[in-house]
């Protein structure tokens, strides 16, 4: 699967910001060095950006600037984990996660346990594809598995989740942001998360 890439130029034309605010917004760390890939053109190097990445992020920069300073939307926007606890009993009650995402996977938890970002992130992940349609129970164990084992390798940096199905027998992957995945005749690719997005819109939903 081939990401879908924008070249700064076009970038800049379609969203109506200068060169100097976008590299200003880089420096802030606003938008992920990662995402600035250099290609070989017909003309030279020239700099691409992930399409759908870069679109919603200078969409939400351009949309909260106005509200927050440039190191408080780096905060916002960071794919860092915040230090932020909350207990079981709240993640329902706050309408975080359904009743029936934490009947399943932590049943064994009372309700007066304390979770730490990371498990919120996990619970939240799994009740977005449960909510969809897109997962069954039993693979979000093996998702909550996925993620236990592999997402912290990542050390804050992008990583989407791909979610595939192969003759009725699904598998999941964390992957490094931008980059190119291609897989074999008739693996269907049922959903992929920008793990980065799902942190965002978590820690909206805490505040």
């Amino acid at each position: 699967m081939e990401r879908d890439l924008i070249s700064k130029k076009e970038l800049l034309d379609e969203k109506g910001i200068s060169y100097g605010q976008l590299y200003r917004w880089k420096r802030k760390q606003l938008i992920p060095e990662e995402w600035f890939i250099r290609k070989s053109t017909f003309t030279g190097q020239e700099t691409f950006f992930p399409r759908d990445l870069i679109l919603t992020r200078i969409d939400k920069i351009m949309n909260m600037k106005d509200d927050l300073s440039l190191d408080e939307l780096a905060d916002k926007l960071s794919p860092l984990l915040p230090e932020y606890e909350l207990r079981k009993y709240d993640l329902v009650k706050r309408n975080i996660v359904s009743g029936v995402v934490l009947e399943r996977f932590a049943s064994g938890d009372s309700d007066t346990i304390v979770y730490a970002f990371d498990r919120l992130l996990y619970f939240y992940v799994a009740d977005k594809l449960l909510q969809a349609g897109d997962m069954g129970m039993d693979e979000g164990d093996r998702l909550l598995q996925t993620l236990k084992e592999h997402f912290h390798k990542f050390a804050g940096k992008p990583c989407d989740l791909i979610f595939t199905r192969k003759m009725g027998v699904s598998s999941f992957a964390l992957m490094s942001v931008p980059a190119d995945i291609y897989f074999e005749s008739g693996v269907k690719i049922i959903s992929r998360l920008s793990m980065t997005e799902c942190i965002e819109q978590l820690k909206g939903k805490l505040e």
